[in-house]
């Protein structure tokens, strides 16, 4: 029989996968279907299932009940070792005795490939390190230490490298200059990669699809863009960014839009970007979208009025507004600082504007506050 660790190719199958400790619950009748080549993120907060489901994958976890297949091989059961699939965790777990070479070689040699050098070097090229084949690693600073867990993941050729956290360790700026290069080796070299991490900027800088896990469940998955938005739950509007949702229910339809009735004024939104069960809406606008002028500017589009700046935040690029509405809700307003619109101070009476597809319509039954405290630290 073919050794599943290098012959098993294709799509990454979960079919009903779940995970119990006890009366607890990690993941709950998860089914996703990951083609073969993306790059893939479980993004979600601590204790949403993300890390377990990345380790059922990796088979350092049973499943309680569903299957796993990589193409037509079953993996449920199969021992983590004859997998087709590499990890790359946080703490990079290099080998300190051995040369950088020697690390990424490894995985060949325990193969029992005799003559590795041509697939080290071209690895080592690839994440731009050859010069430091032979020092140790604790000669190398943490963001070259990450590029070769990478490569010593990559070497083997897997079917799928599993990303476990794998930036948490590095400062701010390396990080994104790491989101960017990590997405281009996963380009060249064509592997599926399934990347867990609960920052949400890391899986939209470098994920072709996202799935933003909460509790053991799968809240909603697609591209970055569509996520962002047309969030379809309060959780993913409030976890993925920055989202103003208001209480509100539709009144009436207009051709390809509904009229929401908000505390008295009337705004639109899309009948394609409204997802609500009945009437009662959470209406929802990121703050970027909206356009705050003082209250006796005249402004086309959607419009709310009687508004009042309860605090200015100046951060470079934007001016973040909060203001307070008529019935006591504080709704956030980036403004970008490019001269289009004069500085306005706390106490200044505005209203806010914003062009109709922008906005979106959830369930108004939901929990408005859902995923807005939630502590995204790693599990």
């Amino acid at each position: 029989m073919a050794d599943a660790s290098t012959s098993a190719k294709g799509d990454l199958k979960l079919a009903n996968v779940t995970k119990s400790f006890g009366e607890f619950t990690a993941v709950d009748d998860l089914s996703l279907v990951i083609p073969e080549g993306s790059f893939f993120a479980l993004l979600g907060p601590s204790g949403c299932g993300k890390t377990t489901t990345l380790r059922m994958i990796a088979g350092l976890e049973v499943p309680t009940a569903g299957t796993i297949h990589v193409g037509n091989t079953d993996i449920t059961d199969m021992r983590p070792y004859k997998r087709p699939v590499n990890t790359v965790f946080q703490n990079y777990a290099l080998f300190p005795h051995l040369s950088i070479f020697e690390n990424v070689a490894f995985g060949l040699r325990r193969r029992g490939i005799k003559d590795v050098k041509e697939q080290v070097d071209k690895v080592l090229n690839l994440v731009e390190l050859p010069h430091l084949a032979e020092r140790k690693p604790t000669q190398l600073s943490g963001g070259q230490q990450q590029r070769i867990a990478v490569a010593r993941a990559i070497v083997n050729r897997p079917a799928l490298l599993l990303l476990d956290e794998p930036l948490g360790a590095l400062d701010l700026k390396l990080r994104r200059q790491m989101q960017i290069e990590l997405k281009w080796i996963q380009t060249e070299v064509g592997l599926t990669f399934v990347h867990v991490t609960h920052d949400q900027e890391e899986a939209m800088t470098m994920a072709d699809t996202i799935a933003v896990m909460n509790e053991g469940r799968i809240e909603q998955m697609g591209s970055p863009a569509d996520l962002y938005d047309n969030p379809k739950t309060a959780f993913v509007a409030n976890f993925l960014g920055q989202s103003n949702l208001i209480q509100g229910k539709i009144v009436d339809s207009d051709g390809d839009s509904h009229v929401v009735d908000l505390y008295g004024q009337k705004v639109s939104v899309l009948k394609r970007r409204t997802v609500a069960k009945d009437s009662s809406v959470l209406f929802g606008i990121r703050p970027e979208k909206l356009r705050i002028q003082p209250d006796s500017h005249d402004k086309p589009g959607n419009v709310l009025t009687g508004g009042k700046i309860s605090d200015v935040s100046y951060i470079g690029v934007s001016t973040q507004y909060q203001v307070e509405m008529p019935w006591g809700q504080e709704i956030m307003v980036f403004e970008q600082n490019d001269d289009g619109v004069p500085p306005l101070d706390k106490g200044d009476e505005v209203r806010l504007s914003w062009e109709p597809i922008f906005s979106f319509a959830l369930d108004g039954n939901e929990d408005a506050t859902a995923g807005v405290d939630v502590e995204p630290e790693a599990e």
